[in-house]
Order: C-alpha cells, then structure tokens, then sequence
C-alpha cells in the first residue's frame, strides 16, 4: 500500500520543467448546435517545484502555525482555537482529504500544495505549480485526489495561464500532465472546482469568467459542469456522446458535493441571485437567460447575503461556506434530497469568508478562509485552515 506522509517527506530535488503554454482561446459566442464543446488535450508540463530546504514555517512567511499548541478553551479565531489546524497561508482554496486524514490544501497566488495535519501542526509544502496567471481570482484553485490514491498517489489540480485555464494530472515527484486545456480564462466567475463522484468520474466546474454569452453558447465549456475521465476523455455516459459537458446554464459554480444515493449538488454564485442546484444529466439552469425546461433551484439567496463558497454533505446535512455571510450554512435534506425546515448558521461571523467545505470519512468538515484575497479584511492568522465536528442535530436523519 502507497504511504502518501513518507512519499511528502521523501521529496528531493527539482521536478522536470518546462514553461506552460497555451491551448485555445474560449469559444466567442456563436449559435448553438447540436454538438456541444469537445475537450483537447495536449502535452507540455507546467513547472512544479518540491518543497525547498528551510521553505516552511519561517518567521513571517505564511504556512507557519502558531507558536502555541490549542487549548481547548480557546475562543473562535484566536492563536488557541481547536478548530485551525493551519494558519497563515496566503488563500487556500483547493483541499482535498488523503486516505490517511491529512489533506492537500492549494494557496490560489502562490500555487503551493502544502500537506495539513488534522490537528494544528506545521504544515509542509510538497509541491509548487509555477508559471500561473493569478490576476483577479486566478492561479491554482481546485484540487482533487484520486479515489484509487492509496494506488496510484494521483493528484488533480484546475490552474489558470496566461491563454487558458485547464486540469493538471500529477503525483508527488513526477512531472504534472494537463489533461484538459482550453478552458475560459477570466479575472472574475472563473469557476474552478473539482471532485470526484461515486462513479469514479472528475466532476469539473467551469465559470463563464464574466461573458454570459459564452456560457449560452453550446461551442463553449463555460458556465458549464463538465465530467470526464482521470485521462481528460469525456466521461462515457454524458448526454452528449464524445463531449464532456454534463449540465449547463450556470454562473460560476463554487462547489460540488453529492449524497449517499449518488444525487450531485452545486452551488452557484450569481450576478443576481445565488443558487443551491440538484444537478442532472443534460439539464440546463438558466443562465444568463431562464427558458421553459429549465430546471429550478433548491434554494435561492441575494448575492449580498450569502455568495456562496463550496459545499459538502455529511449524512442529511449539507453544508454550505458562505463567502459574504462569513458563516457556515447547514441545511437539512429529506430522504428525497430536498431541503426541508430553516437552514442552521454555523460558525457566524467567527473566521471571516468561508470558502472550501469537504467532508472527511471520518465526519468532520475541513474549511478554508478566503480573507487576504481582494475581497475579505485578514487578521494576523489569516488564511486557515478549519477542522470540526458539526453538531449531530445538523447531520441526522428527518423525522
């Protein structure tokens, strides 16, 4: 069996290199038709640098924790709360949980991976993906490991460039391959998460990055859930044979997370109202322009009230990071996976914005703060890493 801690450590000299280039440019917009946007792949490795001797934890460089260990008395945001587990990074956004319950967590401007433990220690960086576009809400943004990890160590990475955005296919100590290239590039709704289903497919969330148009436009991935194969192929079952698009009509969707019977979820941050979605196969959402046929959202908010960040669903409870309601939301489903009662706050005004939510096998929820990007007002701890246990009365089944 892979040991992912000892493979980190292990780490040692440069990784291969080569500077990213560019694929296609977004599609502009055009008509629809009746073949959707088909991904291509091509081969030229980013840069990606191993953690460098002395790199971590150093007197004012973000990823050191703080000095002293957490008490257990210690009050929401302070140097002593339980709930971080990593402070001082520089805009997490991309995490994912490891089979051994540490996880991956991405910085969106310095394009660092840095290794989290589940209780506050120093953190580790293990790669850095070079060569980004960080403009606006570029860079490094989602990550994902394979569901096979323990097998094959693959890690997953969506980054913007200078000419595209696209998905990058790596493990520790081997040179990253982008897998999808051509995505829209923008400095706004860049979209840009990924998790992996229960069908062992790689859900991938692609803004339309400020033109609604293309996100209309049938010729474009953008404003569109795509999901393919860990090789970059469309996935075999999509709506559309050959293409990777699964559902369409979206803003920017900031998060993905499915429940125990398979049903996916998203959220989508929009101009004029957020959503919560139950996504489907070949269903469009209404953006930018609602049609007869579209499919309705679970839950609707005013963008000033919640912008949602990601989601994560631990038995009947679906957890929702609120970016401008600087909280986390709990909403309570059915067994028919709708929302039902009030939705529960969670850590209310306590860490600032709330990005990322994943769920760990084990119950707890890991949550990013997003406070030193343009939009948030960082304390000295800003950025964290989050680790808790929500209350049971969020998770258990409806009466």
């Amino acid at each position: 069996m892979r040991r992912p801690a000892a493979a980190f450590l292990a780490l040692a000299g440069l990784l291969s290199a080569a500077a990213l280039t560019g694929c296609s440019n977004p599609a502009k917009n055009q008509p629809t038709s009746a073949r959707t946007w088909v991904a291509q792949q091509d081969n030229p490795p980013p840069v990606v640098d191993p953690q460098l001797p002395g790199e971590d934890n150093q007197p004012n460089n973000p990823g050191g924790p703080s000095a002293q260990p957490p008490d257990p008395s210690g009050k929401p945001g302070t140097a002593q709360d339980p709930n971080v587990v990593a402070d001082h990074l520089d805009v997490p956004w991309g995490l994912a949980v490891l089979p051994d319950g540490t996880a991956l967590v991405g910085e969106r401007p310095t394009g660092r991976i840095l290794q989290v433990q589940p209780k506050r220690a120093p953190v580790h960086t293990v790669a850095r993906i070079r060569g980004l576009d960080t403009r606006g809400d570029g860079g490094l943004l989602g990550l994902a490991v394979s569901p096979s990890y323990d097998e094959d160590g693959l890690i997953f990475a969506y980054v913007t460039t200078k000419t595209d955005a696209r998905v990058l296919r790596f493990s520790i100590g081997s040179t990253p391959r982008p897998i999808l290239t051509g995505l829209p590039r923008g400095i706004s709704a860049v979209g840009g998460s990924l998790a992996f289903g229960p069908d062992g497919d790689l859900y991938v969330s692609v803004g339309d990055t400020g033109h609604p148009q293309a996100a209309a436009s049938s010729k474009s991935p953008a404003g569109k859930i795509l999901r393919i194969t860990v090789f970059g192929k469309p996935a075999v079952h999509n709506p559309d044979a050959g293409s990777a698009v699964y559902a369409s009509g979206f803003h920017n969707v900031t998060g993905m997370c499915w429940d125990k019977q398979g049903r996916l979820y998203a959220t989508d941050s929009g101009t004029t109202v957020d959503e919560l979605d139950q996504v489907r196969a070949g269903a469009h959402y209404g953006w930018p322009t609602k049609a007869y046929g579209d499919t309705a959202p679970l839950l609707q908010w005013k963008p000033t009230r919640i912008g949602p960040g990601g989601c994560a669903i631990i038995g009947f409870g679906l957890f929702v990071g609120e970016l401008t309601g600087k909280k986390l939301l709990a909403i309570a489903l059915d067994t028919h996976g709708r929302p039902q009662g009030g939705a529960q706050p969670l850590l209310k005004g306590d860490y600032g914005r709330l990005r990322t939510v994943v769920a760990a096998p084990d119950g707890a929820l890991w949550i990013t703060t997003s406070n030193r990007d343009r939009y948030g007002k960082p304390d000295k701890t800003d950025d964290r890493v989050l680790r808790i246990k929500p209350p049971s009365s969020s998770t258990n089944s409806p009466v």
